[in-house]
């Protein structure tokens, strides 16, 4: 006798034939020995999740799981008092747990979400993978390439349990869409990528307590900290690296603390230059002292070149670009001097309301909600193999790590191709 994971309900809700078809020919029908222990959800219409670390983007997690019909938001674990009377207040119905050993010790829990601080992902995601649970973890996976390694082999190991990381921009359909377009050759030939983070934020949490300000403020500790680059660039680096369909063969880094001088060392404001083999460069700044134009990623080629921004998108064609055909039909923004031609599913509905196409989609869903709804799909219809799995995250790891030994040394580094594997 087999077990399915999909639920009555969720069948009649969401199967077709067709579907049903998929589902069959990718499922794990018969549980390994290992992995039995999760089945006694697999007639349960939602998954038991618990999220391990509330700081600013556990909460993110939470809310997105607690929003999706397929997850259920069971527990939430953190160390400080204060979190834990925070989740309590979020959620009034969700169970607090300080020691996450309780949490996968819980065989109610099937899955885990880790979102503490990047150093202590190691011990925690290999505990949790060897209780057996489905493990979503923040990127970038590990402060160290040692750590990273040992997570990427500890999932590699974990045979039938999904494993799947937080590169949220894999996920989310206009940045799926957007790939599609690249890799069609729509920009004729790419020839560079220019991205940024602009945020005026210190960094620094503040607490009456001086052990709990240097937990908090652990990014600003250059010791375990991958600084911008690390911490918040991998999303952008990655999604280069995924459009490109190539790894970096080199990266140099600069970096200063321009303003919040406050005694950190780690920079607030840094530039970090990615090769690529075709020859393409990736420029990549951020900062902590300017919020002027936000976020946005750039993408240059001989016939168009494209933006990404706040999760939509615009191509912007060369004189001398071939007519694609379809853009005679696409809608058309200006731009200063330039007219954009949306790559946004939901344009024609949007012009037809009359909406700013700058303006934000009040019906969006975040790029969490996506990753996570990616996560409880492939529990649902599974398993197969994550669109963000442990290698796409170990090889991002890996690039952020030496970029971020390049912001601080003023140094280039040239990848060598063992530090892309995960057995060393």
């Amino acid at each position: 006798m087999f077990r399915n994971r999909l639920s009555r309900r969720n069948f009649l809700k969401k199967s077709s034939f067709g579907t049903l078809s998929g589902v069959l020919a990718s499922a794990e029908l018969i549980p390994s020995e290992k992995t039995s222990s999760l089945n006694h959800a697999a007639l349960e219409d939602q998954i038991s999740c618990a999220v391990i670390g509330f700081g600013q983007w556990g909460r993110e997690i939470s809310k997105a799981i607690h929003e999706l019909e397929d997850t259920d938001l069971t527990v939430i674990c953190d160390h400080f008092p204060l979190m834990l009377r925070r989740a309590k207040r979020d959620f009034p119905a969700v169970k607090t747990e300080s020691d996450y050993q309780t949490v996968l010790a819980d065989e109610s829990i099937t899955a885990v979400f880790v979102a503490t601080p990047t150093h202590f992902h190691k011990d925690i995601v290999i505990a949790s993978l060897k209780a057996g649970k489905h493990v979503y973890c923040e990127a970038p996976l590990a402060h160290t390439m040692e750590d990273a390694r040992a997570i990427a082999q500890a999932a590699r190991n974990a045979k039938g349990q999904i494993f799947q990381t937080g590169l949220l921009y894999r996920t989310e359909p206009q940045y799926r869409s957007v790939y599609g377009f690249v890799r069609s050759g729509a920009l004729g030939k790419s020839s560079m990528t220019r991205s940024q983070w602009h945020y005026k934020d210190s960094w620094r949490r503040p607490s009456s307590s001086g052990a709990r300000a240097e937990a908090l403020n652990w990014r600003l500790d250059e010791k375990v900290s991958l600084g911008l680059v690390g911490e918040v660039g991998i999303q952008q680096i990655d999604t280069c690296m995924w459009l490109n369909e190539q790894l970096p063969v080199a990266v140099s880094g600069f970096g200063h603390v321009a303003f919040w001088r406050d005694g950190r060392t780690v920079p607030d404001t840094i530039q970090s230059v990615i090769e690529f083999p075709s020859g393409e460069n990736m420029l990549f700044d951020a900062t902590l002292v300017s919020g002027f134009d936000a976020e946005y990623d750039l993408y240059f080629g001989s016939d168009s070149t494209v933006i990404l921004r706040d999760n939509k998108a615009w191509m912007f064609k060369e004189v001398d670009a071939p007519q694609l055909g379809w853009e005679v039909y696409a809608r058309k923004d200006r731009f200063y001097k330039e007219t954009g031609i949306a790559l946004l599913a939901n344009a024609t509905k949007l012009d037809a309301l009359g909406t700013d196409p700058t303006a934000d989609d009040p019906n969006a869903k975040a790029p969490i909600w996506h990753a996570i709804k990616a996560f409880a799909d492939n529990f649902n219809y599974g398993p197969f193999e994550p669109v963000v799995n442990y290698q796409i995250a170990y090889q991002a790891t890996v690039v952020v790590i030496k970029a971020n030994e390049a912001v601080k040394t003023g140094t280039k580094i040239v990848f060598k191709p063992e530090w892309f594997s995960i057995d060393g």
